[in-house]
């Protein structure tokens, strides 16, 4: 979350100590300077900050995430090729623009220069949120959002904050492997589903988390079936309704529903 006050920056969280990093790293700074301020990057080594790893989800090195407005979207994991990565990231920038993200920054060298439409570099409003989530201070970060809301009762990004320390909050200690096999051995189980999708957001698998609350609508009904379509609503809201998968997404919990 750090990170978000970027423009439309990409996050790549790979450790030196990491070959495939080494062979990735070169690509994005070359990618970046050819962006011109389109999008920044952010390198954080795993090793060294393992709460911001956990934070995201990291379950490769390296793995490399958009993030558009405080909002992570992870965007491939290994070293693929230059064609790939230039592809995944035009496709960043298209769904940061759709967001209303289109400013740049400043050239090296540029400081103080005027840029057109450019956003602010960030809101310290939130800076006591973020030193929160990065040392897993659930408590502190929720009640630093909060503060913004009581200020700002209609802050779209507070809210979007809320949530994401609610999910960090729900899957703190879980882990992927166990979460999975909990939910395989209770089908109909409305927390263990929810856990098993909630842990497989965080862990890039978007569309495995959507398809697993949607499938659970389909066979619970009553309150149960309200709260797994809420659940499923509360992670559209994190992922954003830009992303293609929310939309496809939606169409499959209408047909559940109806």
């Amino acid at each position: 979350d750090e990170v978000g006050l970027l423009d439309a920056p990409l996050l790549d969280r790979g450790a030196a100590r990491a070959q495939p990093s080494l062979v990735l790293s070169p690509v994005l700074a070359k990618l970046a300077a050819e962006a011109e301020g389109a999008w920044l990057l952010a390198q954080v080594d795993v090793d060294v900050s393992p709460r911001i790893a956990a934070a995201f989800g990291v379950q490769a090195i390296p793995s490399v995430f958009g993030v558009i407005k405080g909002q992570p979207m992870e965007l491939f994991q290994g070293a693929l090729p230059e064609a790939s990565v230039r592809e995944l990231l035009g496709e960043l920038v298209r769904v940061a623009e759709a967001n209303g993200v289109t400013g740049r920054v400043p050239a090296d060298g540029a400081e103080g220069a005027p840029v057109e439409d450019a956003e602010p570099m960030g809101d310290p409003r939130f800076d006591t949120a973020y030193d929160a989530i990065e040392a897993g201070d659930w408590d502190a970060a929720e009640a630093a959002y909060q503060s913004v809301l009581h200020q700002s009762p209609a802050d779209a990004d507070a809210k979007v904050g809320l949530a994401q320390v609610a999910l960090l909050r729900r899957t703190d200690g879980a882990d992927l492997a166990s979460a999975l096999a909990e939910a395989d051995a209770a089908p109909d189980s409305l927390d263990a589903q929810a856990l098993a999708a909630d842990v497989e957001l965080l862990s890039g698998r978007v569309e495995d988390a959507f398809a697993r609350l949607v499938a659970l609508v389909r066979v619970t009904s009553g309150d149960d079936r309200v709260a797994a379509r809420d659940h499923l609503l509360g992670l559209f809201a994190l992922v954003g309704d830009a992303d293609p998968r929310v939309g496809k997404a939606r169409t499959a919990l209408a047909n559940a529903l109806f």
